[in-house]
């Protein structure tokens, strides 16, 4: 149970606190909500969802009085054990302190609120009762698609907070982007961007100096808290086995695995490895793309490529391959876009070569994309180009775009036009499609 004098403390603390200077990110949404839904924001631990709360209270301050502001951040270890009934209890607390909030619109800003036993049940009672607006947080993607669609019955607008776009991060680095740049300002756009691929977290790109520790211990809170703690994993030296293995290739087999961990002496059912990569997936860590196939049965059969949320932590774990840096950058990029990973988002295999990035809409497929470590036709690979003629023609999409370091072009080949666009131009433009 939370006591009084807790409740008290922290609703005065946030009142007398000063809310931080920040980095205004791009994600717009409306404040002026004419239904009665709760805003919740989901992405991956410290990609920046409490600042961007932070964000909205400033918009919001201009016209409102601080006093009708409540935050809590249930990760506070003075909350720990919180329920419903304690929150029940805070929100009584906040109305005796500040009576006048009975006859006034009153917003409530929940962070992490997964962490709280029955936090749905205290959220639907203030809907229903109160005149509140509430915004919440949470660091799970099962937050979104299972507990706010089922536990608040529709009545609620959602938005995922990702580590910074790279516009985010020139702003960060106070670089100005211009429409013609020197070639001084390129260079430093382009070294900028090379940086960018080492992670991309609000506080990695503040603080470049502790770039490595930060991410480390990103990794380890995430694994324990968001993963071991939240799921009750018991075999942790399987889990970081296996995160191990997920960042040690692009390629994932659940089956591969399980052999490996049998040649090791461990045993472990094929089962529990997909409860752990799904754990990971859960936790906004990591994403599985599965290949593109008419039919459901080869999809789900074969490999999946793995892609993390942010390059931070392929880089914290050793990986140096630039181009797959720059892949998964991409990949990146395309999910903050609305793509869904293999719902309309797949990899392909021509059977001659892989194509990156398959983009599908309804039932036909709107573009497909390669993505290559080059700053000339002269070094874009022949079989990439072959593999993306073989899938422009085997599944009937004439939209064919190659991402490539700094290299900008159109060609016709076999009739069928190629678009090369640099990275830098693909990341700052508004659509690839």
């Amino acid at each position: 149970m939370i006591s009084r004098e807790i409740w008290t403390r922290i609703i005065k603390d946030f009142q007398e606190k000063k809310l931080p200077d920040l980095i205004e990110r791009e994600l717009k949404i409306s404040l002026d909500i004419p239904i009665n839904r709760v805003i919740s924001f989901i992405g991956p631990r410290r990609a920046g969802k409490t600042f961007f709360m932070f964000q909205i209270m400033k918009e919001l301050m201009k016209k409102k009085e601080k006093e009708r502001f409540l935050y809590v951040n249930f990760e506070s270890d003075l909350l720990i054990g919180c329920d419903v009934n304690d929150m029940r209890k805070m929100m009584d607390i906040f109305y005796e302190m500040y009576p006048d909030n009975k006859d006034k619109k009153v917003y409530l800003f929940l962070d992490e609120i997964q962490n709280v036993d029955g936090w749905e049940k205290f959220v639907r009672s203030v809907m229903d009762q109160e005149n509140a607006q509430i915004f919440i947080t949470g660091s799970s993607s099962k937050l979104l698609s299972k507990e706010i669609a089922t536990s608040l019955r529709g009545r609620t607008l959602s938005y995922v907070i990702y580590p910074f776009s790279f516009s985010e991060f020139l702003k960060a680095k106070e670089f100005k982007m211009e429409k013609f740049l020197s070639s001084k300002k390129k260079a430093r756009m382009l070294n900028l961007l090379r940086d960018y691929l080492k992670g991309s977290y609000p506080e990695v790109v503040v603080f470049g100096r502790e770039r490595d520790k930060i991410l480390s211990e990103i990794l380890d809170v995430t694994i324990y808290r968001d993963v071991v703690e939240r799921y009750g994993v018991e075999n942790i030296k399987v889990l970081k086995l296996l995160l191990r293995g997920t960042v040690s290739s692009k390629y994932f087999s659940v089956h591969k695995f399980s052999n490996q961990l049998k040649s090791m002496g461990m045993r472990v059912s094929k089962n529990t490895v997909y409860n752990y990569l799904s754990y990971l997936g859960d936790s906004l860590v990591l994403y599985t793309l599965k290949k593109y196939s008419k039919s459901y049965k080869e999809m789900e059969q074969t490999k999946s490529k793995i892609y993390f949320v942010d390059t931070g932590l392929l880089i914290v774990e050793g990986v140096e391959d630039i181009g797959r840096l720059i892949e998964n950058v991409v990949f990146v990029e395309l999910i903050r876009r609305g793509s869904i990973p293999n719902k309309d988002l797949f990899y392909f295999d021509t059977g001659v070569g892989e194509v990156d990035f398959v983009i599908k809409k309804g039932k036909k497929i709107k573009q497909l994309i390669q993505v290559t470590y080059s700053s000339s036709m002269d070094e874009v690979k022949d079989r990439e180009i072959k593999s993306l003629l073989k899938a422009s023609e085997q599944l009937k999409c004439k939209n064919l775009l190659v991402i490539t370091w700094d290299y900008e072009d159109e060609i016709i080949l076999e009739r069928k036009k190629i678009k090369f666009l640099p990275l830098w131009k693909f990341l700052l433009s508004k659509s690839h499609i």
